[in-house]
């Protein structure tokens, strides 16, 4: 079995701000001429995507961005995806390869959520790791990108405590 340091020299990845390890793989040279009165407040890729690593121990930390985001399982160990949605009920998904244990291949996140992730509680190896890939379209630019208050939420979202404080 491959392991995540193999993978992290392999592909090239650096740390991310959110947490983990990612490279950016692809960029479209086109793109969306969004104006100062959209969310985006100037032109946007029309998508991009990364490789996305997360290590036992390691948290993609609670943030949002304005375009919906695309979550494919590659390899390693289950991945909880958390979202909470700007207004309706959080929800979560597990990438992975086992269907039988309600894991799913692929998975997305809506445009405006805070969302996070962390290896799934099922991965209790100490060098687990997931390796997956994200798409966001319109594509992902760092100044689309911000991380919530740990207070702020756990106000809006009370009975997600503890997975709020996990992942901020």
């Amino acid at each position: 079995m491959r392991t995540a340091e193999f993978w992290i020299e392999r592909l090239g990845l650096e740390p991310h701000p959110e947490g983990g390890w990612y490279r950016e793989t692809y960029r479209s040279e086109g793109s969306y001429g969004f104006d100062a009165s959209s969310p985006f407040g100037s032109p946007r890729s029309f998508a991009t995507s990364i490789h996305y690593l997360l290590q036992r121990g390691d948290r993609s930390r609670l943030h949002r961005i304005h375009s919906d985001e695309q979550w494919y399982f590659h390899a390693g160990s289950p991945l909880d995806v958390h979202a909470f949605p700007e207004s309706g009920e959080p929800s979560r998904f597990t990438l992975g390869d086992d269907p039988d244990a309600a894991q799913t291949l692929h998975s997305w996140v809506p445009a405006g959520s805070w969302f996070g992730a962390c290896l799934s509680e099922q991965s209790a190896e100490p060098d687990s790791y997931a390796l997956v890939s994200c798409v966001v379209a319109p594509g992902f630019d760092f100044r689309d990108f911000s991380f919530v208050g740990r207070q702020e939420l756990i106000q809006a979202f009370p009975g997600h405590a503890r997975i709020i404080e996990k992942l901020s």
